[in-house]
């Protein structure tokens, strides 16, 4: 990782770390998910420099790395603090699934740092995208990637 994106990367952890301790009596249907944005951050980026991955699918990735480091984006984090990343995981689910299903699923695997199965997670954050960021939110999205 370089180091402006290892900057960000930490400044995800750091945010997600401060808003679950504001947080923690409020119950949250989507905190599984935010805590997974720095791991999702860190595998877009160790993807995009993987030989093994195709050159078509890394222009993907690399959209996903822009999209969670600009601070233009549909949910944006300076207002809604770690709750405005639920659109930059949708993405990056959006991405790696697309990703997944043309490269062998360990070459996700061997680069992913999080604690849960990468490929479960995929699956969960697909099936309630809808209802995390809203279906008008999240075809807008869609058709952006």
């Amino acid at each position: 990782m370089n180091s402006s994106e290892s900057e960000f990367y930490i400044k995800i952890r750091k945010d997600v770390k401060h808003w679950l301790i504001n947080h923690a009596d409020k119950e949250n249907n989507w905190s599984e998910y935010v805590l997974a944005a720095p791991d999702l951050f860190h595998l877009l980026y160790k993807l995009s420099i993987d030989k093994r991955v195709p050159s078509n699918k890394k222009v993907k990735l690399l959209a996903g790395i822009a999209y969670f480091i600009s601070p233009i984006d549909l949910l944006p984090e300076a207002f809604l603090g770690p709750v405005g990343y639920l659109d930059d995981i949708a993405v990056a689910a959006y991405i790696l699934n697309d990703v997944i299903n043309e490269i062998d699923p360990q070459i996700v695997r061997s680069h992913w740092a999080g604690d849960s199965d990468i490929l479960d997670l995929i699956k969960t954050i697909l099936a309630n995208a809808d209802n995390m960021i809203g279906s008008r939110l999240w075809k807008k999205l869609k058709k952006r990637f």
